[in-house]
């Protein structure tokens, strides 16, 4: 088993790459914590073996607590996951001030408030033997940008920049710090966008524009919450230990052409 005595934290723990994280890391032999708002997450309901951490990502007093109780459970945490996130479909100008600082809130200012408090604990696995592993969430949305998403592109971006930033500060203690930059994956949050605004137009129904996104990619088909899972497994475990500071995308060749060579 690749992470065999290894202690996991994994924000948004209970939603759709969450729990499909958690179930792996379980597998390969983790002690998992999946942190999330409640239990049912955004699947809406409560399944899982792991240890439910209740967190707000984005308030600082939480994230404190969920670090004191691994620690005094664990006393450590080899590998952090920032899988948290939420996704607005808007441009800037139907976004309003409070829409924009949410999603910075839970995508950027989360991701450093989890990362910042778990360094103590990842410190103390760093000195045990192999590396601890940070990995965050960005996606292909932060180097190229689909319509109606300004906020969300503008926090994977940012996400990018605070994983190399991230990288470079930390590599000499012993932890590395990846990102994950995922295309179309099949989650709820996929399906809220293909039912939203934001890819609803024409009178298409669902499995029409379902099927319209499955075409746009090389290899037709989207992803599915197990292919980021592999990836995240991968990048959590001791094969990539010199494995830092890079944005592994996860997109079925979609971002790898020429959009209007489908013309």
């Amino acid at each position: 088993m690749r992470l065999e005595g290894k202690v996991a934290l994994i924000t948004g723990g209970r939603g759709g790459i969450g729990r499909a994280i958690c179930r792996r890391f379980e597998r390969e032999g983790a002690v998992v914590f999946a942190a999330d708002l409640n239990e049912g997450g955004s699947l809406g309901d409560a399944e899982g073996a792991s240890r439910f951490l209740r967190l707000d990502v984005a308030s600082e007093d939480e994230v404190r607590a969920a670090m004191e109780r691994v620690d005094a459970e664990e006393g450590r945490i080899d590998i952090l996951v920032n899988a948290a996130g939420i996704e607005i479909e808007k441009t800037i100008e139907e976004t309003s001030l409070e829409e924009w600082n949410r999603s910075f809130a839970v995508n950027v200012t989360g991701t450093f408030l989890t990362s910042k408090h778990a360094l103590p604990l990842m410190r103390a696995a760093a000195q045990g033997g192999p590396s601890a592993s940070i990995i965050n969430f960005g996606s292909y949305d932060g180097f190229i940008a689909d319509p109606g998403l300004a906020a969300y592109c503008a926090t994977k971006g940012a996400v990018h920049a605070l994983t190399r930033a991230m990288a470079c500060d930390h590599g000499p203690e012993g932890i590395r710090v990846n990102a994950i930059c995922p295309g179309y994956i099949d989650t709820p949050m996929l399906q809220s966008f293909f039912a939203g605004d934001g890819s609803g137009a024409g009178g298409k129904s669902i499995g029409e524009l379902q099927q319209a996104v499955r075409n746009v990619h090389p290899m037709r088909t989207y992803g599915t919450p197990d292919d980021i899972a592999n990836l995240v497994t991968w990048l959590a475990s001791d094969e990539a230990r010199y494995a830092s500071g890079q944005l592994w995308v996860l997109d079925g060749g979609l971002s790898a052409q020429v959009q209007q060579m489908r013309l």
